[in-house]
Parts: C-alpha cells; sequence; structure tokens
C-alpha cells in the first residue's frame, strides 16, 4: 500500500473513532420537554444535570391552565420526604442516576410524580431520534415516557 492508501485508512480510522465518541458521549445533560402521556400536552420542563458522577433532575417551568395554581407545591408527598410541601417548581425529582456504559443507560436512581407524590426506580436512555426515554417502575410493572430535547429559544 502507497502513502495514499495509508493516509485514507488514517482518515477512516479518525473517522470512526470520532463517530464512536460522538456515540458514547451522547448525555441526557440539557433541558427536556415533558409530554403529558393522554392529552399529548406539554407538562413541564425538566432540567437535567451532572452531580458527582451521578445524574439529577429539577422541574424548572410548568405549564398550567388558568384554573390551575400556578405556583403549586407537592402536598402528596410523603411527609417523611424533604421534598413535602416543597415548591413543585425547582424541585428535583429525578436523583442518583448512575450511567451504565454496558447498557448506555442512566440506571439505579429515582423518579418522583410530584402530582401523586409517589416515587419510582428509574432508568433512562436517549433514542436513535434524540429522545429522551424515562421509565418509572415498581417491580414489573412499568410506564415509559418519550421526553423531548427542549431549547430556551422555544420559549
Amino acid at each position: 500500500m502507497g502513502t495514499k492508501g495509508a493516509f485514507s485508512g488514517q482518515i477512516l480510522v479518525v473517522i470512526l473513532l470520532l463517530f464512536t465518541f460522538s456515540a458514547a458521549g451522547q448525555q441526557i445533560v440539557g433541558q427536556w420537554k415533558t409530554i403529558d402521556d393522554e392529552t399529548k400536552k406539554e407538562r413541564s420542563i425538566v432540567e437535567i444535570y451532572k452531580v458527582g458522577d451521578r445524574y439529577a433532575g429539577k422541574i424548572i417551568k410548568l405549564q398550567r391552565s388558568l384554573e390551575d395554581d400556578p405556583d403549586p407545591v407537592c402536598d402528596d408527598c410523603d411527609p417523611d420526604d424533604s421534598r413535602y410541601l416543597q415548591k413543585i417548581i425547582g424541585m428535583e425529582i429525578i436523583q442518583d442516576m448512575a450511567f451504565d456504559k454496558s447498557s448506555n443507560e442512566y440506571v439505579d436512581g429515582t423518579i418522583l410524580d410530584p402530582e401523586s407524590g409517589s416515587e419510582y426506580q428509574c432508568k433512562l436512555w436517549l433514542s436513535e431520534e434524540g429522545t429522551l426515554k424515562v421509565r418509572g417502575y415498581i417491580a414489573f410493572f412499568y410506564r415509559t415516557q418519550t421526553w423531548l430535547p427542549f431549547s430556551i429559544t422555544e420559549e
């Protein structure tokens, strides 16, 4: 193989490495739009961020109708939970997620539904379409939502 062939091979290796790093480097960090399962309307904006080697997420905005309390608290949360009676806007609803390289998922954490006050085991992963899959579960029962990337320019 001449110099030209070796150079082409090096370019191919660099391209493959860049693709590998970009796919492995995809993260959930950022802002996500939650969608109601039944109405298909936007419910909230959740910001996911890194805390040490773990990940967490908090509600930064709620979509409310005129008859709803514009700044509700989690009065259905467990009274032993530090989030009990805390304002939902600013509340950390995703806690203690760890990235599992073998499955390319974020696992071992919890997610809180502030509307019901229920907390569930949680798993998060990015779909090929760039959406965030959010699964809350208890034992074998689970529900998976699709969250959409949110950009400040959407406001």
